[in-house]
């Protein structure tokens, strides 16, 4: 394969094109999960406000809640605390199980914004590399003589660098961000579960109580 006859200038500019998209698909994620764990954190609002009036403790309590992850996990959660001859043993291994189901949930698409700023510096560097060798080819053909020219044309390959650099540093940031707020909304919700555990009494303890009188 000759390398001398790659179009290293069309390669170059895919791939500071190929960064704007990451960009832009950087700001899409962290825009859509921001608004998601805003909605997670005000339900998560209204099911600590439900346990702390103990309004968890009537029938229809799991009605209540929302249809998003954490409402309808801690629905369920209700509603199996009621099923006759529900066991404690039971009741771990749900929570366990909610917890894995809401922390997918919640963490989904985090993976995005760690390959962007894993992939981005050299994603950079690969498009200032081949800027680079389309400067230098043109100047061993003969077609630069100003060494001016030259300048502007090295100067042109490191923008696919700063690029990559610009974006990774914000997906750096980006994600770090959101998961921290993920990880407080796994937490609340994973508190909220051991707060709601045997909150209410079993719905068969009250006619085998009237049974043995």
């Amino acid at each position: 394969m000759d390398l001398n006859n790659i179009d290293h200038a069309y390669f170059h500019q895919l791939c500071i094109n190929i960064l704007f998209g990451c960009l832009a698909l950087l700001v899409f994620v962290v825009i859509e999960r921001l608004v998601y764990y805003g909605l997670l954190a005000l339900r998560a609002g209204k099911i600590r406000a439900a346990i702390a009036s103990h309004a968890i403790d009537s029938a229809d309590a799991s009605k209540k809640f929302g249809g998003d992850a954490l409402s309808r996990g801690f629905a369920e959660y209700l509603d199996a605390q009621r099923e006759p001859g529900v066991s404690r043993a039971r009741i771990e291994d749900l929570s366990a199980s909610l917890f894995m189901r809401v922390d997918s949930k919640i963490s989904a698409r985090l993976w995005i914004l760690d390959t962007i700023v894993t992939a981005a510096p050299l994603l950079g560097l690969l498009g200032t590399i081949l800027g680079i060798m389309d400067t230098f080819n043109a100047l061993s053909s003969g077609g630069i003589s100003d060494p001016a020219a030259v300048s502007r044309g090295i100067a042109a390959a490191l923008i696919a660098t700063a690029v990559g650099i610009g974006t990774a540093l914000l997906g750096l940031v980006a994600h770090n961000m959101l998961h921290r707020q993920a990880d407080v909304l796994i937490d609340g919700f994973k508190g909220a579960l051991l707060a709601a555990t045997f909150s209410a009494p079993p719905p068969l303890q009250k006619p085998l109580q009237q049974a043995a009188e």
